[in-house]
């Protein structure tokens, strides 16, 4: 009988004892899990897949992107970014096309489209070297964040430096498409009218942010179609981070 006593007691502290060691593993288990990310179809996600997929989602925005403005009427063709004379030069644009001239302002507002499209191109490696240096926890921020996130992080982190190299390859294409001609040919024109205020807003650094404004938005619109539009999904990544 003590034998039988004691051998019931040595099995329920066994039993105890492993039961504490599959609670602490299961314990275990559940915090490592915590400590992914979750979404409504893919269940678990770390961190690391989290920074890839939007990685690959604004690199896939840009390409498509750049490749759409760079298109003839890439941005002459789209209203929402068309680039217009400056604001400060309305009254060059109104005062030109009262005395018959409207054919020169259309002519140096569709340059400098123009010349945005065939700059566009050179936009690619500059986000790209910036898409490399976003961390981990940029990337969760930007996946919580607001559905233009990872536009607005790419936006501040790559403005100034973009200007500065973009600049150059829009003043090239700026003199290449005739743009600067064009730009010169309405401004000497407004100058020499009696009475007025002259004006000469700077062409480079005007269609250099026009340009820029451009490509950030149409980069919003790609990010917004992966984040809404599972077609626009194309690879198992994206998927898997925006499902």
């Amino acid at each position: 009988m003590k034998k039988s006593v004691c051998f019931t007691f040595g099995f329920l502290i066994f039993s105890a004892s492993f039961s504490f060691a599959q609670l602490d593993k299961l314990k275990k288990t559940v915090g490592d899990k915590i400590k992914s990310v979750k979404t409504p179809s893919s269940g678990e996600l770390s961190e690391e897949d989290v920074s890839a997929g939007l990685k690959e989602a604004l690199t896939m925005g840009i390409e498509k992107g750049v490749n759409q403005l760079s298109k003839p009427n890439g941005y002459f063709g789209d209203l929402e970014i068309k680039i217009p004379l400056p604001k400060d030069a309305a009254n060059v644009e109104t005062k030109l096309r009262s005395l018959g001239q409207g054919q020169k302002v259309d002519e140096a507002i569709e340059s400098l489209n123009r010349a945005a499209e065939d700059a566009a191109n050179g936009a690619k490696d500059i986000f790209v070297d910036a898409i490399k240096n976003m961390t981990v926890v940029d990337a969760m921020s930007i996946l919580r964040g607001e559905d233009n996130g990872a536009t607005k992080y790419l936006e501040k982190s790559t403005r100034a430096a973009l200007f500065e190299k973009f600049k150059p390859v829009v003043k090239s294409s700026l003199d290449k498409v005739g743009a600067t001609k064009n730009w010169n040919t309405i401004f000497t024109a407004y100058n020499k009218i009696p009475m007025v205020e002259k004006v000469n807003p700077n062409l480079e650094e005007y269609a250099t942010n026009k340009a820029i404004d451009g490509l950030f938005i149409q980069i919003a619109k790609e990010e917004l179609s992966i984040r809404k539009n599972s077609a626009a999904r194309v690879t198992d990544l994206l998927k898997k981070v925006f499902g």
